[in-house]
């Protein structure tokens, strides 16, 4: 759920084979604020930091699965088609095909932008160590 939580809803319905299939929205796709909660110093005492906006959804599908999704930010779209995903992923003859052909793609492609943007920010980072070693 945490790769579908980040991928956007074309990247998710382009990988589904075929068409979204046939569901009841349960609840949503319904967007509001969560509260986001922090620590001081990692351990202190808890303290509200803000709120950010989620977006849910739950549905059904035709042979009785449910199916849950909930994302940061305002895409509808991307939490009903993650809530499908979900309910779909509960077939256990569905499962191995999806997370080949779904998950597995928006995994690789999530690693990737991660590593990419890990490599833009070590281009920049300053060794401070180096730079007292050099002064001396």
């Amino acid at each position: 759920m945490a790769i579908l939580a980040r991928a956007d809803a074309a990247a998710i319905t382009d990988l589904i084979p075929g068409p979204l299939p046939h569901h009841a929205r349960l609840r949503g796709p319904e967007t509001g604020l969560v509260m986001l909660r922090g620590r001081a110093g990692g351990d202190g005492a808890p303290f509200n930091l803000g709120e950010a906006t989620a977006t849910r959804c739950s549905v059904r599908l035709a042979d009785g699965a449910v199916g849950h999704a909930w994302r940061l930010g305002r895409d509808t779209a991307a939490a009903e088609a993650s809530a499908v995903l979900d309910a779909l992923l509960q077939d256990p003859k569905e499962q191995a095909a999806l997370l080949d052909a779904v998950i597995a793609p928006l995994a690789a492609a999530q690693a990737e932008a991660n590593a990419r943007l890990a490599r833009r920010a070590e281009a920049t980072r300053v060794n401070f160590f180096t730079m007292a070693a050099m002064r001396s």
